[in-house]
């Protein structure tokens, strides 16, 4: 029995299984031993034999244990470990910002529900108060599976609080939703990106203004632009920057393919396009319609509170095929 010694090579590389791989090394030598004494001796070849034939199942046993920890780490390495939640003002003007600020706001307070560390990343505010756009960080092994389909329009229609005469108007913000990997699972070529480097604004202390700390990335071939300016050292960001990058070029790789796929896919919920209206928040009707699954919800106030539960559970259920009763 033959073992591919590339792969014991790595075995012997990885912390994870460098001790059965020397477990695995043990069980080798006593075979050849075992060869060697089965040929030099005829009358312990048979007990030789036996000897042999029970190493070759310990052997198999320990390299099939060792490929399938390099295996789980390969997977593990694709998996995303977080997600950038980035929320944007649509059609709506000063109604559009307010409302995008508390959908972000819903969606941290459902990460504190849920123990999800997060962290907001970037963030530009609309001269009137709330969000031209925001940038969140959050950092859970569950969380892509429980937002992934968040990626849309979301509509709002409500009396704004300055309009006099009690019209609804409707507005809209985009959510964008970019899985975070340990491994990319797209290459990209340095030579495709182009760096830039500016002085940081806001709060952060002397030195955020007098250097340039802050860092923008521009991916040449698909003119993918982003920025980073939160981290206090130059080197942080463009670490930050690159993550941010990365994720937006997977997301739009992903995008592309679950549109060629759309046909094909069981348990299709949508196609992950930005543009794609996927949900309404009615206030005067408090309630919340998912138009992708043609479901709707009540008590508004408790799912802007981070009361996402029920909606996301809906959508995970018909994206697997399952029929809600």
């Amino acid at each position: 029995m033959e073992f591919d010694e590339e792969k014991i090579s790595t075995f012997k590389e990885n912390h994870k299984t460098q001790f059965l791989a020397s477990q695995f090394d043990g069980f080798l030598k006593q075979r050849e031993e075992s060869e060697a004494m089965a040929k030099s001796d005829p009358e312990m070849a048979e007990l030789a034999e036996e000897d042999i034939k029970n190493l070759n199942l310990q052997l198999e046993t320990l390299y099939t244990q060792m490929n399938e920890i390099i295996e789980n780490d390969k997977e593990e390495e694709v998996k995303p470990y977080g997600v950038v939640l980035e929320v944007r003002a649509g059609a709506g003007g000063d109604e559009a910002a307010l409302f995008a600020e508390e959908l972000a706001q819903s969606y941290i307070k459902f990460a504190e529900k849920n123990n999800w560390s997060y962290s907001i990343d970037n963030e530009s505010r609309a001269p009137s108060g709330g969000y031209k756009e925001v940038s969140i960080d959050i950092v859970h092994p569950k969380v892509y599976d429980v937002l992934r389909f968040e990626t849309g329009v979301h509509r709002v229609q409500r009396i704004p609080v300055t309009e006099k005469s009690g019209r609804i108007h409707t507005s809209t913000c985009s959510v964008a939703v970019l899985p975070m990997r340990k491994k990319s699972t797209i290459e990209i070529n340095e030579s495709d990106i182009e760096m830039s480097f500016a002085r940081s604004g806001g709060a952060g202390g002397q030195n955020v203004n007098k250097v340039e700390t802050a860092v923008r990335l521009v991916h040449i071939p698909s003119g993918e632009e982003v920025k980073s300016t939160s981290e206090r050292t130059q080197l942080k960001n463009r670490i930050k920057a690159m993550s941010l990058l990365t994720a937006r070029l997977e997301a739009r790789h992903e995008e592309e393919q679950a549109k060629k796929n759309a046909d094909e896919r069981k348990g299709q919920i949508g196609t992950g396009d930005r543009s794609e209206k996927i949900r309404t928040y009615n206030f005067p009707q408090d309630r919340v319609t998912d138009h992708r699954i043609k479901q709707s919800w009540s008590n508004l106030e408790k799912i802007m509170s981070g009361g996402f539960d029920d909606i996301f559970t809906a959508l995970q259920d018909a994206a697997s095929g399952v029929v809600a009763e």
